[in-house]
């Protein structure tokens, strides 16, 4: 009963925190009027904002001091800060110009990425179905390439950047909570200062916006950070190999308001090239289903 409590309780955190991910495009589009850098500072401000409250309401203030103290939690925090920023400019920039297709591609072809980094850094070993799945999925791209006649950046900036991300999160000591805040607080002096910048040449946007505006884009860091705990408390209740099959629905969400609410055109080659990324994943889902041992099934039943 208490195992599936957990599992039960894990797949509402899952679901919560992708979710949220899969229909965060539609938040981007109600204020995306706004310029996207001065939308990323201010998205940088206010998770800090929310992070640190939440640190003091868990009261892992010592613990956030003592990864502050520690030379590799810091340098970690401060590298994930900085892919963690690279990736909400590009995606926000990306909502803003009707690219939403090019985002679920790319939240899509993040966890093939993580396989190859894995070979690549960490030097694991593909499995030939693994292997297949990369090739598969990089004939996806290069489909994209040829019919827009340029490689799809949108898409593998984004899966670069978040994978890089998760790898760093990976071997980095901090806790999912800690990490969020010394990534915030690295970025966040940064923000200020552009914010600054920006009110003292008289081109912020924002504060000249309507106060329900204000309020909207300072809920950002609600955003933010409610899919990113949920996503920790998640993993701390599922399986790896059934957490993996939630990852898919933040960017199939994004796929379905592409297409169904904005109208974005989907193409014979974004036929192409998605099918051969969906038949990456299957493989890619096949052998981790196949790998999973029985007997740890057993035991969580």
């Amino acid at each position: 009963m208490e195992a599936a409590s957990e599992r039960s309780g894990g797949t509402l955190y899952a679901l919560l925190a992708y979710g949220i991910w899969g229909f965060a495009p539609i938040y981007w589009k109600e204020v995306q009027h706004f310029p996207a850098s001065e939308l990323l500072a201010w998205r940088v401000l206010a998770s800090f904002g929310v992070g640190l409250a939440i640190i003091v309401a868990l009261r892992a203030g010592r613990d956030f001091a003592a990864a502050l103290r520690s030379p590799r939690s810091a340098l970690s925090g401060a590298l994930a800060g900085v892919l963690l920023a690279v990736n909400w400019l590009v995606f926000i920039w990306a909502v803003q110009n009707d690219l939403i297709l090019a985002t679920s591609l790319g939240y899509y072809i993040n966890p093939l990425v993580n396989v190859l980094f894995g070979m690549l850094i960490l030097r694991e070993r593909l499995s030939r179905v693994q292997a297949l799945a990369v090739g598969v999925a990089t004939i996806g791209v290069a489909v994209q390439a040829i019919e827009q006649g340029e490689l799809p950046w949108v898409a593998l900036v984004l899966a670069g950047s978040f994978g890089l991300y998760g790898l760093v999160r990976k071997v980095g000591p901090a806790a999912p909570l800690v990490g969020f805040g010394i990534e915030t607080l690295t970025l966040a002096p940064l923000a200020a200062a552009y914010l600054a910048h920006l009110s003292a040449r008289g081109d912020a946007a924002v504060p000249a916006s309507s106060a329900g505006m204000q309020l909207l884009i300072a809920s950002s860091g609600l955003v933010t950070a409610l899919p990113l705990l949920a996503f920790a408390s998640a993993a701390k209740r599922l399986p790896l190999s059934m957490l993996g099959m939630f990852q898919y629905l933040a960017p199939t969400l994004a796929f379905l308001l592409a297409v169904g609410m904005y109208g974005e055109p989907f193409t014979r080659g974004h036929a192409v090239s998605f099918g051969c990324v969906w038949v990456a994943l299957a493989l890619s889902m096949w052998e981790t289903l196949s790998r999973a041992p029985r007997a740890g099934v057993v035991r969580e039943s």
